[in-house]
């Protein structure tokens, strides 16, 4: 499972971080989050403020983003809700980063059938880039953690980096992705195998085979 420490709440911390502040965008952004919710209930848009956080956090150190404590209190602050009920959410879902990462986040499945497809050999391309379980890479890029099943068993064994998952992976696949996003590129996302569209049998459909290149609906043949 990953790790999950909350980043020490040191003077450092809070001179960096301690007049953290909604850009302009975003906040427009959060009167229309909050506005979603029913009169009484906005602190349920303690979710979506946490990521939007995130981001904005991420934009200003160009990393993935994370949450430090002054941060939360912040939102706690905007949705008038105790600090404690902001980090209980943040510390329980793995989405939010309570450390500081780096600019791309590796997280790899080692899951039984993400193992039995060749996780092991991910994780070893991984280490031989620098990466080290819970460590960013001296060079900034790389944060690296080794992940619960996050649901593509189907096209195992696969990888989230930030927003997006790869799948179908090999070692070299895997470092093809990895050299495409230090270039500035942008890899395709999902399948990484050849011919392959989504979670489709690898070799050939045997069924629903229009939904191969578009989503055709089949209900009016039924």
């Amino acid at each position: 499972m990953a790790a999950r420490h909350i980043a020490p709440d040191t003077p450092e911390l809070r001179a960096r971080w301690g007049s953290f502040a909604w850009t302009k965008d975003n906040a427009a952004k959060v009167a229309e989050i909050v506005a979603r919710y029913p009169e009484g209930r906005q602190r349920s848009a303690v979710m979506p403020l946490l990521d939007l956080a995130q981001r904005q956090v991420g934009a200003d150190t160009n990393t993935q983003g994370w949450v430090p404590i002054p941060v939360m209190e912040f939102i706690a602050a905007e949705l008038d809700m105790p600090v404690i009920r902001v980090v209980e959410v943040a510390t329980f879902y793995t989405m939010y980063n309570l450390e500081p990462v780096g600019r791309f986040h590796v997280q790899v499945c080692g899951t039984t059938p993400c193992m039995l497809r060749g996780s092991d050999d991910l994780l070893a391309a991984c280490k031989s880039r620098g990466m080290k379980k819970g460590h960013v890479s001296a060079d900034g890029l790389w944060s690296f953690t080794e992940v619960e099943c996050m649901g593509n068993c189907a096209t195992a064994p696969m990888v989230q980096i930030n927003d997006d998952n790869y799948e179908d992976l090999t070692a070299d696949r895997l470092n093809a992705v990895l050299d495409a996003l230090v270039a500035g590129e942008a890899p395709k996302a999902g399948t990484q195998e050849p011919g392959r569209h989504t979670c489709e049998p690898a070799g050939a459909l045997s069924s629903l085979k229009q939904m191969a290149d578009a989503n055709h609906d089949y209900r009016k043949e039924w």
